[in-house]
C-alpha cells in the first residue's frame, strides 16, 4: 500500500468510525425519548415498533461484525425474520441491551480495522464484499433504521420535542461546520427543557 493510499484508507477508516457513531448517537437519543409505553407501540399494521427496530437493528450488528473479517456476515445462529417478531412486550432494559450488544460488537470491529483491513473481501449471505463495501452497505442500514427510530420518538413526543440535530431557525448559530468535532452526537447527547 503506498503512502496515498494509506492516507486514503485512513481517512475513510476515521470517517466510517464518525458516521457509526454518530448514528449510534441518535439512536441513543431516540431510545432515551421514548416513552415506556410507546416502546411497542406500531404506527399501523405494516410499522414497526422502537422495540422491532431496535431489535432487528441489533441482531443484524451482532450478526454482521462479530467474528468481521473471517466468517460469513450472515451467522448460522442470527434469526433475521424473528428480529421482526414481538410476541411478547419484553422490558426496556432488554431493549437497551440488544442495542448496546449489537452496537458493541460493531464498533469494537470497526475501529480494530487496520487501513490494510478495508482493501480485504468479506462475505455476506455467500456474496462477496470489499470490507469498504461492506461497511458503506452497514452504515446505510443503520442510517435507515436510526431515522425510522428518531422519526418514532420525535411522532411519540409530539410538540414537546426538542430536536436532536440542529433545531429549525437555529442554522445561523452553526454558521461554521462542526461535523468532524461530533456535533451530531453532542446535539444529541444534550438533556433539553
Amino acid at each position: 500500500m503506498t503512502a496515498s493510499s494509506n492516507s486514503l484508507s485512513s481517512a475513510y477508516h476515521a470517517d466510517i468510525v464518525r458516521m457509526f457513531k454518530s448514528y449510534k448517537a441518535l439512536g441513543d437519543a431516540a431510545l432515551r425519548n421514548t416513552p415506556d409505553e410507546h416502546l411497542h407501540t406500531e404506527l399501523d399494521a405494516n410499522s414497526n415498533s422502537m422495540a422491532v427496530i431496535v431489535k432487528h437493528l441489533g441482531g443484524n450488528l451482532r450478526s454482521r461484525y462479530r467474528d468481521f473479517l473471517t466468517t460469513d456476515g450472515e451467522k448460522p445462529d442470527r434469526n433475521r425474520d424473528g428480529e421482526f417478531e414481538m410476541p411478547e412486550r419484553v422490558s426496556r432494559a432488554e431493549i437497551q441491551r440488544w442495542w448496546d450488544d449489537g452496537w458493541k460488537t460493531a464498533m469494537a470491529s470497526i475501529e480494530a480495522l487496520t487501513p490494510e483491513d478495508l482493501g480485504r473481501t468479506v462475505t455476506i449471505r455467500g456474496e462477496a464484499f470489499l470490507v469498504i463495501e461492506a461497511l458503506n452497505r452497514s452504515v446505510t442500514h443503520a442510517a435507515y433504521h436510526v431515522g425510522q427510530m428518531v422519526y418514532l420518538a420525535r411522532h411519540f413526543a409530539g410538540p414537546a420535542w426538542k430536536s436532536l440535530s440542529i433545531p429549525k431557525g437555529e442554522s445561523a448559530k452553526f454558521a461554521r461546520g462542526e461535523f468532524k468535532q461530533g456535533i451530531i452526537e453532542r446535539l444529541a447527547g444534550e438533556k433539553r427543557s
